[in-house]
């Protein structure tokens, strides 16, 4: 039979491995030990002497195998808060960022609260901004695209566990499924990442397609920047989430294809992080070239 172990004793143990990967081993290493006991964290502060069972013990070790391996916890956990909304991710998905929310609050600041509006979110990934503009927005009609099969799966079980009538998932690269459509607002967290940016390594267990664009990390952009004069209504905005040293890159990219009155707003961290801008009063479609 294993040696016993109380809770204190893993805690500090797994605490100090964790060290090598985390930010907060501490904290990982709480949740997954309340997860491997089904308790909660508080339990833990509570029972500082208890000692598990050894299948629990074993059942901890396995995630915290995973965490070490450089695994993120919202993908252990099956799991991630955003905009107090607790929402499934997977690999399939991006882990959604705090810094995001910085782009649900700028694209709630030109929506007004009685609105009807149409707001189409490219590149949904697990839906986070699109669930977060749909729940603040209720009157709104909010549709989400994503290339990914498997991301539209993990979003549409999150609109299905909120509750969310208001918003639809398509699946295509960014603006074909809605070619014939015109938005009042579309927003989106495009790849942004330089595909030989070492940051990439650390994020090996995400998915790099949803990451890395190109050797500025500007492909994508220049994209939206093109494909999203198509379908947007005149004078309406674009808000686009990007890298913090990009502002003039996308600044540039967005008024070469004739957008205005571009403005970037910094993150919780004070670094330029969503670029917002218009589509002129009146423009004609962009031709296929």
């Amino acid at each position: 039979m294993a040696e016993e172990i109380r809770i204190s004793e893993l805690l500090e143990a797994v605490t100090t491995r964790l060290a090598e990967v985390s930010e907060s081993p501490r904290l990982d290493a709480e949740i997954l030990l309340g997860r491997a006991i089904d308790m909660p964290r508080s339990y833990l502060f509570a029972h500082p002497e208890d000692v598990p069972d050894e299948a629990a013990v074993e059942r901890f070790e396995r995630t915290v195998a995973r965490r070490l391996a450089g695994e993120p916890m919202a993908y252990i956990m099956g799991m991630r808060e955003f905009w107090s909304m607790e929402l499934m991710v997977s690999p399939a998905t991006l882990v959604p960022r705090p810094e995001t929310e910085i782009l649900v609050d700028r694209a709630l600041g030109v929506i007004p609260r009685r609105a009807v509006y149409r707001v189409l979110d490219l590149g949904t990934g697990s839906g986070a901004i699109a669930l977060a503009i749909a729940r603040e927005r209720p009157l709104c009609r909010v549709v989400a695209i994503d290339v990914s099969a498997d991301a539209l799966a993990v979003a549409a079980q999150n609109a299905r566990q909120l509750e969310l009538g208001n918003i639809e998932f398509h699946q295509g690269d960014w603006t074909d499924p809605v070619r014939t459509e015109t938005f009042d607002v579309i927003v989106s967290n495009p790849p942004y990442v330089r595909q030989a940016d070492p940051a990439l390594d650390s994020l090996r267990h995400e998915p790099t397609g949803a990451l890395a664009a190109g050797p500025d990390g500007l492909d994508e952009i220049r994209r939206l920047a093109k494909l999203c004069r198509d379908v947007i209504a005149p004078g309406a905005p674009l808000l686009v989430e990007h890298g913090a040293d990009q502002e003039d890159d996308v600044r540039g990219i967005l008024s070469a294809h004739d957008w205005v009155e571009i403005e970037c707003h910094k993150d919780y961290a004070g670094l330029p992080r969503v670029t917002v801008a218009r589509s002129p009063k009146a423009h004609a479609p962009q031709d296929e070239t």
